[in-house]
């Protein structure tokens, strides 16, 4: 995998707009938290179109992020927050540009399914973590500034991930390359040219929010009936925030384990990235990691995820 240099203090940052439109308030305060981290955040007029449910039609949303990746003064791009039309920017991607330069390029939720292109289609080192609007205008409150400082920054492993409360479906270990995301982008993309088609052995992490059970069967079980499950060689699930049925059963958790009854990996459930209750820790997608499941459940980022 390629792997992007690791920022230093006073890198510029582009901010870009690949899915939904937001608030200007919220956006200044993620710049603020992006300049108090030592970084200086630069973005294009573009970034406050609106075209309906999306900031923009898709052509202006993908130049303005090749421009971006394309600028040697720019070391890494962030998104400005989820929603929904990432995907839409897929097929004006130039994949042999961006290998050229690797870069580091941060987002979740809607932003996987750039994450699955880079990772996927580039051969790049990406990373799951905190956007402008939300994660990062929230400040400490919205993500793990541990995480994703070392993971940008430093070019030593992360190593051990300091976590409490991960749950153990099915005990065991595994070692992979990290991949995933949000479950609902993954299920998306298969049948289209840029389907999340993962390497045999890798390690799973799904993230979702306010999907019921009954949608993460569906899902999970087209993960199962495409073959991408036999792929994994372990399987991490986030806190899926408001998954739960109304009135409390049945469970996100207990269906996943359920659907997931006949895996024979390691899950491990209640990993804080994404969407999340409290601070969201960072993933390096591309990365090889090491986690064990049971009594005492653990998650390690074995290889640096930049250079």
């Amino acid at each position: 995998m390629l792997k992007p240099r690791a920022l230093r203090p006073g890198d510029r940052l582009s901010v870009i707009a690949p899915a939904s439109p937001f608030e200007r308030d919220l956006f200044e305060q993620g710049l603020a938290e992006l300049r108090d981290l030592s970084f200086e955040p630069v973005y294009e007029p573009s970034v406050f179109h609106k075209r309906e449910y999306v900031a923009g039609d898709p052509a202006t949303r993908a130049e303005a992020f090749m421009r971006a990746w394309r600028d040697d003064s720019v070391a890494g791009v962030v998104a400005a927050r989820g929603g929904y039309g990432s995907v839409q920017l897929l097929p004006y991607l130039d994949a042999e540009s961006i290998c050229c330069r690797p870069k580091v390029f941060v987002g979740y939720s809607d932003l996987t399914a750039m994450l699955n292109y880079l990772t996927g289609r580039c051969g790049m080192v990406a990373f799951h973590g905190p956007m402008v609007v939300g994660s990062l205008a929230s400040g400490v409150k919205g993500y793990d500034r541990l995480s994703l400082l070392h993971l940008l920054m430093d070019s030593e492993p992360l190593g051990e991930l300091s976590l409490d409360g991960l749950e153990c479906v099915r005990s065991g270990e595994a070692s992979g390359v990290l991949l995933g995301g949000n479950l609902t982008q993954l299920v998306a993309s298969l049948g289209t040219p840029f389907a999340f088609a993962p390497p045999k052995g890798f390690v799973l992490f799904l993230d979702e929010v306010g999907e019921r059970p009954y949608r993460l069967d569906r899902m999970l079980t087209q993960l199962i009936q495409s073959g991408i499950i036999d792929f994994a060689s372990g399987i991490i699930v986030g806190e899926f925030l408001e998954c739960d049925e109304p009135g409390g059963h049945p469970t996100a958790y207990g269906t996943v384990a359920d659907v997931l009854r006949d895996f024979r990996g390691p899950i491990i459930l209640g990993l804080p990235s994404g969407h999340t209750r409290g601070p969201g820790i960072t993933l390096p997608f591309g990365v090889k990691v090491h986690i064990t499941s049971g009594t005492h459940s653990r998650i390690s980022i074995n290889e640096s995820a930049v250079v």
